[in-house]
């Protein structure tokens, strides 16, 4: 284990298609717990799975073995949002927290013998920002390592619709890390790709954004994306008008992603692995 970074359990609700042994129900036969049924012994030669009972009650004299299924592994990815606003953070930036996040993914990953993949993305998914998924978690932890020290571009997050394309076919567990400020249309767009996966949201805001704000006053703001600048005489109205959107858009974020069954994490401040046990315990059926 790597020190330092802290893992969490996740566990998850359908059967891997995964060859590789692992922690996860599967469809594969092998050398686990799970009762399948019978089969001939010319079938599946394997004399050690021999059901002596079975094969005496068969008219025919066929020798019959038990099958069982083995646990597999299940791709786990991290799908993260390099665009400007991630760049955005009072006391910490939130494509840094992302990155502990990641370390922290690929770290549990790791212990559950699943294989990891990271992809990046803002106005475009980003060749420089793809680790391959691999049973080896060092390189993933090492790239998100360097994300911490990542400046995005002042850039949309249009690629997010893309991303799909670099997941593989097989059904995968992927957590989607941003900020989510864009537009629904967007957001919508790309979920509708990914419902293949089981996606976790994960949502990254920062108090500062909307609760951290002075009651009165001149306050230079700046849109991260597109390098705005704008200059607000902030005042008691503006303020509360200011929070109440950001509270609308939780709430509006919250119903689009239920919509596609997918229950969003969120993350304001720290980023604690416990709380995302519980969201798996929680959430997703073991």
């Amino acid at each position: 284990m790597i020190e330092n970074i802290k893992s969490f359990d996740y566990h998850i609700s359908w059967r891997s298609r995964g060859r590789h042994p692992g922690r996860h129900p599967s469809t594969q036969r092998g050398m686990g717990m799970e009762f399948r049924g019978h089969t001939t012994l010319l079938s599946y030669p394997d004399p050690r799975r021999i059901d002596i009972r079975q094969t005496i009650r068969d008219p025919l004299e066929q020798v019959y073995v038990r099958l069982f299924n083995q646990k597999s592994a299940t791709p786990v990815y991290v799908i993260c949002d390099l665009s400007g606003s991630m760049n955005f953070g009072a006391k910490k930036r939130k494509i840094k927290l992302a990155a502990e996040i990641a370390e922290s993914i690929a770290q549990s990953a790791s212990e559950h013998h699943d294989p990891f993949g990271f992809i990046g993305f803002d106005e475009k998914v980003r060749e420089d920002w793809i680790s391959t998924t691999s049973f080896k978690s060092h390189h993933a932890i090492s790239m998100a390592e360097s994300l911490k020290d990542f400046h995005p571009a002042q850039v949309n997050c249009n690629g997010i619709t893309e991303v799909y394309r670099y997941l593989p076919r097989e059904r995968s567990l992927v957590f989607l890390i941003s900020d989510f400020h864009m537009p629904n249309s967007l957001l919508e767009g790309a979920l509708s790709n990914l419902l293949r996966h089981h996606i976790v949201p994960m949502v990254l805001w920062d108090s500062a954004e909307y609760k951290n704000l002075p009651e009165f006053g001149l306050v230079n703001v700046d849109d991260a994306e597109t390098g705005e600048k704008r200059t607000l005489f902030l005042r008691k109205e503006l303020r509360e008008k200011i929070v109440q959107s950001f509270e609308s858009r939780r709430n509006e974020i919250y119903e689009l992603f239920m919509r596609f069954d997918m229950p969003p994490f969120y993350v304001e401040g720290e980023f604690d692995a416990d709380s995302l046990t519980e969201y798996f315990h929680q959430f997703v059926a073991a």
